[in-house]
């Protein structure tokens, strides 16, 4: 291996960019041990690292009750199945995108986010992600300690679930909640290789928990029939597409915060293909399988208790027989801590981390995460299926798209996937420090396709009218406006700058 003296820079032959020095970086404040690039020789999850990793994530609570949700608003299990697929494929796209970089450079989101709204800029998108990250840390949580509180509650009996109410809920399920976010805490503490080896063991369990719910449910519900049968109360005409839309974009939103800060798990790929495959394989299935297993266990369960539960926890404990109510939760809880640490903490982790790099560890990144994921109430977001799918999903989808639409047309367009990994880190100049540190047309480009996404906000807890009325029509397409709008935004301003000339080969870049 021929490397120039003067290179820190060096490309292997499979396209990924290594730094064989990090002296000139290691002093900046803009640096710290969990933000610096992953050296190649410690790249090295597989494919079934990525499928594993989809599969603990997309298997969860929160998971089941967004296609439960579509049930309860009307749709017929195929409608609700083909919204939910169609939406994960979608994002697929910006998500495979978003993850080249953190193979090609072994750098994280935050990091990665530094080349397009500069190395202080980087904080406004990263922080974005995070403290959406926070909320759903705070949902999953929850979730978790319903089903914690249903499964010792069917051992213990009434006393356990008739408790003292407390702040508008049991003590006992106070105390669960609790609990569930202590053993979270204690997991991340151990570092990333915790979670890698927690995803591995689980990811091949938590399947089991939805498919004892099915079954039980299909039992009791006479078989498949009376459950495909069962007609949609929307239709396919206009009420079926007033609800499409707007669903279409929450089930995208569901993944949005992922389709960011994929670069966070990518990173460690042993190659592109092996990243790719993973995901390609893992995203899409998973979430097809979860979607139906929902899809039929709530429709089923409609027919048997007359109304759409579309919380599992709550589900379940309508059973009459106990050993399956604890078997499928204990699985769900699992499935639940599994996806929470990977979707919903790395990512806020490093995204706090990259605002302190000195001051703030990976693994206090995920305390913070945990303590604002008790602050935003999460038991109010989940507690009505059109606040959850409309107001929350529907919203900061609209606002993650915009931040999308400027990484994936800068990285891709403007400097056509050539990062220069030492500027990044780079404090007080280089090619990142643009203007103090922020790039002006990055924020630019991303207010634009934020506010044309969400401007036009409407019910839930915003006016009926929209917070903009003109902009009101838009707000059931606020994905798809966000990542367009802040997208070609980015584009026509940075056309006429110097940024916009590919770099073969960057200034102190060798080949291995």
């Amino acid at each position: 291996m021929a490397i120039a003296e003067q290179s820190t820079q060096i490309t292997q032959p499979d396209g990924r960019v290594d730094l064989s020095d990090h002296a000139g970086i290691a002093n900046s404040r803009y640096y710290n041990p969990e933000l610096a690039p992953v050296p190649v020789e410690k790249r090295t999850w597989t494919t079934y690292n990525y499928f594993a990793l989809w599969m603990g994530m997309a298997h969860n609570i929160p998971s089941y009750t967004l296609a439960a949700s579509l049930i309860a608003f009307g749709m017929d299990w195929f409608q609700a199945f083909m919204t939910i697929t169609l939406g994960n494929l979608i994002v697929l796209i910006p998500m495979l995108l978003n993850s080249h970089a953190g193979t090609k450079y072994g750098i994280p989101f935050p990091v990665f986010a530094r080349a397009f709204y500069g190395v202080r800029g980087a904080n406004l998108a990263a922080l974005l992600r995070g403290f959406i990250a926070c909320g759903w840390f705070g949902i999953q949580t929850w979730v978790g300690g319903q089903a914690l509180y249903v499964i010792v509650g069917t051992l213990a009996g009434d006393g356990w679930t008739n408790s003292a109410v407390v702040l508008g809920q049991h003590w006992t399920l106070w105390l669960c909640f609790g609990l569930f976010w202590i053993i979270q805490m204690l997991i991340i503490w151990r570092g990333m290789d915790a979670i890698r080896r927690f995803e591995n063991w689980t990811a091949p369990l938590v399947s089991v928990g939805f498919l004892i719910l099915l079954g039980y449910v299909l039992i009791k519900a006479g078989g498949l029939g009376p459950i495909l049968s069962a007609p949609s109360k929307l239709g396919w005409g206009t009420d079926f597409w007033k609800v499409f839309a707007p669903s279409l974009m929450a089930m995208i939103a569901f993944w949005a915060t992922l389709s960011l800060n994929m670069p966070d798990f990518t990173r460690f790929g042993g190659s592109q293909r092996k990243q790719i495959r993973g995901q390609i394989l893992g995203l899409p299935t998973t979430m097809s399988f979860i979607a139906i297993v929902a899809i039929l266990t709530t429709s089923g369960g409609q027919l048997l208790y007359g109304e759409a539960i579309w919380d599992p926890a709550l589900l379940a404990a309508r059973f009459d027989n106990p050993a399956v109510i604890i078997v499928a939760l204990v699985a769900l809880v699992l499935a639940t801590v599994s996806c929470n640490l990977a979707a919903n903490v790395v990512s806020p982790s490093y995204d706090f981390s990259n605002a302190f790099p000195k001051r703030i560890t990976f693994a206090m990144g995920g305390l913070i995460t945990g303590v604002i994921g008790i602050a935003v109430m999460p038991w109010r977001l989940i507690s009505d299926p059109s606040i959850y799918i409309f107001a929350w999903l529907g919203f900061y989808g609209g606002v993650l798209a915009a931040v999308a639409g400027v990484l994936v047309g800068g990285y891709w367009l403007v400097v056509r996937t050539h990062l220069d990994v030492k500027d990044l880190y780079r404090d007080g100049g280089g090619r990142y420090w643009f203007n103090g540190g922020w790039n002006p047309r990055a924020v630019v480009a991303t207010l634009v396709g934020a506010v044309l996404a969400v401007g036009g906000a409407y019910g839930g807890p915003f006016p009926a009218d929209g917070m903009i009325p003109l902009l009101k029509p838009l707000y059931d397409y606020n994905w798809l406006v966000g990542v367009v709008a802040a997208f070609a935004t980015y584009l026509a301003l940075s056309l006429p700058t110097r940024d916009s000339v590919p770099v073969q080969l960057l200034e102190g870049e060798a080949r291995a």
